[in-house]
């Protein structure tokens, strides 16, 4: 499966928010090119609004400055879609408390195909709750299964991943909880 844009946000949007917080932290494109393993380019694209880029991408970025993907979006009037190499989410609210930032999100992740994400930072989870489907998921090296009706948990400060097994779609929930960086 060819790499979808992440979401339907304008990218130029997506871009400046992109650059402010970047420059906020006082994190050069190289740097955080480095850090987060997306190509200088294609960063440099993504701040000036030339490049819509993948779910993976996103996460990639936004866990080297510390923040969650929501940072870089509109507050949606209605729910915001993202697809992945294997996973659609549509993001449909995000709460804030003082020290932690929560994104809740439907997702829905065909059979076949392997949704690969890299670390978030340093003390962010994910909980997801299955609906229909068998779904595996949490860190690369120490999946967790899930049946309809089951809830698995995480921290996703590590390489981790979401796979269908079976053929129907799975149709979940997923609340990823990401604390303000010290």
């Amino acid at each position: 499966m060819e790499p979808q844009p992440a979401m339907d946000a304008d990218p130029r949007v997506v871009g400046d928010r992109l650059r402010r917080l970047r420059h906020e932290r006082g994190v050069s494109l190289s740097e955080l090119a480095k850090r987060s393993g997306v190509d200088k380019a294609t960063l440099a694209d993504v701040e000036i609004g030339a490049h819509n880029p993948a779910l993976q991408t996103l996460w990639a970025i936004t866990a080297q400055l510390g923040v969650p993907i929501a940072a870089l979006l509109d507050a949606p009037p209605e729910p915001r879609i993202m697809r992945g190499t294997a996973m659609e989410a549509e993001l449909l609210e995000v709460f804030e408390d003082e020290r932690v930032t929560y994104e809740l999100y439907r997702v829905s992740v065909p059979p076949g195909l392997t949704q690969t994400s890299p670390a978030h930072h340093e003390g962010v989870s994910e909980h997801v709750t299955v609906f229909s489907g068998t779904l595996s998921a949490g860190p690369i090296h120490e999946p967790l299964t899930a049946r309809a009706g089951d809830h698995i948990s995480w921290l996703s400060d590590v390489p981790h991943g979401y796979r269908a097994h079976g053929p129907d779609v799975v149709r979940a929930t997923l609340l990823m909880r990401y604390p303000v960086p010290p």
